[in-house]
């Protein structure tokens, strides 16, 4: 029986891990206790979320508005991509989709047949009811009813992540034991080497039976102590830095997150009520820290609030994020740069996958260890191929963005390019965040376009569309423009949540 929990690490990871735990493992039958060092700073790039931290926080009974104005949040309906196709390329990836099917196939290949006519069509984004009202700059909550438009997208948020860290320490800590310090040893078992306690500086001896690594890029225990190797991706995602700055306030709110592709990398800026977080990716490998900065500060809209801080990373993942009586979380069990948002929904994700295979006794959960192991590879890996796809489908002409657009693909992500390429079919996975509606943002807002389309079309079935395809962007227009609310002055009467990036369609 685990008598009791150890979680190494605050910061987001370790506050929320403690906060779930506090929620769902009985005080009866364990203790939480979560290790932490003042000293020790934190990675505060990831400030944007996607739309399943409204069903963690539903989870935790958190409601949005006391959450919203805890963390200075701000609504967020998607991600714009500036310059990422080719250096006049200019698309929304939102949360949710676009059109509808007709006659049981999919409206993009509606959309591409149309397109291939010469019939004049808006950009595919135009068709989502979330980028028209990400344009506009205004926010609704989705309908409820699913023959509504208004059902097809979803929302997320700009957040700050240290005060939602704070948050959910406040929220924990009548049931969590917090203990300041910093680990020198970690004692384990000579036999089994399953860690059996930790040594803090003071001198401090902290016993557990199950622990769970939240100490960021360190991987103190995973990584340091049991020895789980680093499976370096940076073949496929070169970049390897980034500089980080936060700037004074803003001229209007914008509901989503902006990313411009630069040089050897991207920037990006993120909305919160209190000020813009801002910051630029970048591969060192093809610029250094003088120009990113250069680039960076060009793409600013506000004075800055202190230096920008230089973040060194790999993207990757550990080999395994549990092993023996460990379990690694966040930045301790890898890394993939915030282009979509994803570090804290990996966050999450483990979160709520640990809680659905928690043993009852650490020393015979060999298979609750093998398949938590495999769910979080699968997760992993299908987000590493989702962000790939946008360094490798580019037009652009410096060398960065050569390397990328020529390197050699993972295996899995080639295949739903070709296969994409060729039918205009996207493979949907059974498992993992991002579906079709994502994939065909990105696959057509950078330029993607397939010669072959569903053998079901015909030109007439393409022809008698063209009208009604024709007319959708001016209606979704005018039912955002009768909305009348914008993304700052909307009343919080959030609607159910859901773990899913879409609307309730899907």
């Amino acid at each position: 029986m685990i008598k009791k929990y150890v979680i190494l690490g605050g910061g987001t990871a370790g506050w929320m891990t403690a906060a779930a735990f506090a929620r769902f493992v009985s005080s009866e039958n364990a203790q939480i206790v979560l290790i932490e060092s003042d000293a020790i700073g934190t990675v505060g790039v990831g400030e944007a979320t996607i739309p399943h931290i409204r069903a963690f926080n539903d989870m935790l009974g958190i409601k949005e508005s006391h959450f919203m104005q805890s963390v200075n949040a701000t609504y967020k309906l998607g991600i714009r991509f500036t310059g990422w196709g080719n250096e006049t390329s200019d698309y929304y990836h939102p949360f949710g989709d676009h059109g509808f099917p007709i006659k049981g196939v999919g409206f993009h290949h509606y959309w591409l047949g149309a397109k291939n006519a010469g019939a004049g069509i808006a950009p595919f984004d135009s068709f989502s009811v979330g980028n028209v009202l990400a344009r506009e700059k205004k926010f609704s909550y989705p309908s409820a009813n699913p023959d509504d438009v208004l059902s097809t997208f979803s929302y997320a948020y700009h957040i700050d992540a240290t005060a939602y860290a704070k948050l959910l320490r406040t929220y924990a800590e009548d049931r969590v034991t917090r203990i300041e310090g910093q680990v020198v040893t970690v004692n384990k078992n000579t036999e089994t080497g399953f860690i059996e306690s930790l040594t803090l500086a003071s001198g401090q001896c902290v016993e557990g039976d199950l622990f769970i690594d939240c100490s960021g890029f360190r991987s103190r225990l995973l990584g340091q102590e049991l020895g789980v190797e680093f499976q370096s991706w940076k073949k496929w995602l070169p970049c390897d830095s980034a500089l980080a700055v936060p700037t004074e306030g803003n001229v209007v709110m914008q509901p989503y997150t902006h990313s411009t592709a630069k040089t050897a990398g991207w920037c990006w800026k993120i909305p919160l009520t209190h000020r813009i977080g801002n910051g630029h990716v970048f591969s060192s490998e093809f610029t250094n820290s003088e120009q990113a900065l250069r680039e960076l500060e060009a793409n600013l809209s506000g004075d800055m609030i202190r230096d920008p801080a230089l973040i060194k990373f790999e993207a990757g993942v550990r080999e395994k994020t549990w092993k023996n009586n460990c379990i690694a979380i966040g930045l301790a069990c890898g890394f993939l740069e915030p282009l979509e948002s994803t570090s804290i929904y990996l966050v999450e994700v483990a979160i709520l996958k640990l809680l659905e295979l928690l043993p009852r006794d650490c020393k015979n959960c060999a298979l609750e260890e093998d398949e938590f192991n495999r769910q979080m590879e699968n997760e992993y890996l299908k987000v590493r191929d989702f962000i790939i796809l946008h360094y490798a489908l580019n037009d652009r002409p410096e060398e960065f963005w050569r390397h990328c657009a020529n390197m050699t693909l993972p295996n899995s992500l080639q295949e739903k390019i070709d296969i994409f390429k060729t039918t205009a079919h996207v493979v949907e996975y059974d498992t993992g965040l991002f579906m079709p509606p994502s994939w065909l943002a990105v696959y057509l807002g950078q330029g993607l376009f397939p010669g072959n389309l569903d053998s079901r079309l015909t030109e007439s079935n393409i022809h008698e569309a063209i009208g009604l395809i024709r007319g959708m962007p001016a209606h979704l227009n005018q039912i955002v423009s009768q909305l009348g609310e914008s993304a700052t002055s909307v009343a919080a009467h959030p609607p159910a949540s859901r773990m899913s990036l879409y609307g309730i369609r899907r």
